[in-house]
């Protein structure tokens, strides 16, 4: 891919180099990311970028066409899908779930119970609504968060987006055998509402949600390489995902000769199935950074964007608040002081609340297996982030990353 020229966009081309610096000597050098590829770019833009280290466990270098897992970096792409269908009319944010997924007309609340005994009967949950799914106020959770029985329940169904589950409807069943944590709309905590997003895309649109987004985002971005599985023909660039090791070097866990993302999933996981490329989603990043569009091609309007990348988190009072003050559990980025969240993406809301440069609007999300983007609009400044070590709460890498791209930002259009 070729780069532009920094100084034209305004940033300060020795500055950024320092990013590469820092990234070889406290993450690729010490062994706590194998390898790493980041790309910097200013109105769509690409003007920096470095590609870092090893693939995979036997030394095999980073490819600049590396193919990842991006984990939870699927979602906003999800969830850019399910508001293309909002715009055409055929959902609305604030339609009842049950519209489409009728399986969930009897959930419950937790009243106790679980593990080895059956949940206890509690009340009939209020209606969940489709903005509670974008904004992770549907009271669903995730078993990875190993809190409670609910998420042992989920571990046990294998309800985290697992590709071996058969299929949209029998993820939907068990969902509805499990009892919601909390009321929908009552607090926010990460979950699989982007995989029941994806399960609605796939009803309203009568095609497989792979399907629905090949057609409608993939292809027409030119995002070639972007898939719930790695064919064949490309597993020469399908890098190793590593487990971090505390205090010692990350174990590969995933290696690409055996991978189940080989494998074409039963279930899509729109909350964290998707493998991509840095070129991939970096057009996925031009097109947020154009407004909805890049390239002659418009994927939602600037006012749906806009819409998008609000803060739509709430306090009791009806007062804006940031995650801290909602959250039941994070998952995610270990500083989220003045974040808010919109309907698929992480919004900086106060950006001397969480004591980093940058501007407040400013768009973000992560994958567990600490890959990263942002999207920051007053400034047009984007940022793709690849490595796979997982989990990504471990590394304050974002905070890090962000850091060192503004230091080098000398065009500020604040």
């Amino acid at each position: 891919m070729d780069l532009a020229n920094p100084a034209d966009h305004g940033f300060d081309a020795a500055r950024l180099d320092r990013i590469g610096a820092f990234l070889e000597r406290d993450y690729v050098g010490p062994g706590r990311f194998p390898g790493a590829d980041i790309m910097v770019a200013r109105d769509g833009v690409p003007v920096w970028r470095a590609t870092l280290g090893a693939m995979r466990a036997d030394g095999t270098a980073w490819r600049d066409d590396a193919i990842c897992r991006m984990a939870s970096m699927t979602k906003p792409i999800v969830s850019i899908a399910f508001m293309m269908l909002v715009e055409r009319g055929l959902v609305a944010l604030d339609d009842p779930v049950t519209k489409v997924v009728p399986e969930f007309a009897d959930l419950r609340i937790y009243a106790g119970g679980g593990g080895e005994a059956p949940f206890l009967p509690g009340p009939l949950a209020t209606p969940m609504r489709m903005v509670d799914l974008l904004t992770h106020r549907s009271g669903l959770t995730y078993g990875i968060q190993n809190r409670n029985t609910i998420d042992a329940a989920y571990r046990k169904g294998r309800l985290d987006g697992h590709p071996a589950l058969d299929g949209n409807d029998a993820f939907i069943a068990g969902l509805a055998r499990i009892p919601l944590e909390f009321q929908p709309g009552e607090a926010w905590q990460y979950s699989v509402a982007t995989d029941v997003l994806g399960v609605i895309v796939s009803r309203l649109s009568g095609k497989s949600l792979g399907a629905f987004l090949h057609d409608e985002i993939l292809a027409p971005l030119g995002m070639i390489d972007t898939a719930f599985f790695c064919p064949a023909g490309k597993i020469d660039r399908l890098t190793d995902a590593w487990m971090h090791v505390p205090g010692g070097r990350p174990r590969p866990f995933d290696q690409a000769a055996t991978s189940f993302t080989l494998r074409e999933p039963k279930f899509e996981s729109g909350g964290g199935g998707l493998l991509s490329t840095m070129a991939d989603y970096h057009r996925f990043c031009r097109m947020l950074a154009g407004g909805g569009a890049t390239d002659g091609v418009r994927l939602i309007s600037p006012a749906t964007l806009r819409l998008m990348t609000a803060n739509h988190l709430r306090d009791r009072d009806g007062a804006p608040a940031d995650l801290p003050q909602v959250a039941r559990a994070l998952f995610s980025d270990p500083e989220q002081a003045g974040i808010g969240f919109g309907l698929g993406f992480a919004v900086v809301t106060d950006p001397v609340r969480n004591l980093t440069p940058g501007s407040a609007g400013e768009f973000h999300w992560s994958g567990i297996y600490s890959t990263k983007f942002f999207v920051d609009p007053a400034e047009g400044v984007s940022m793709v982030f690849l490595t796979q070590v997982m989990p990504s709460i471990v590394f304050p890498i974002s905070q890090q990353l962000k850091t060192l791209i503004y230091a080098a930002l000398t065009d500020s259009r604040a």
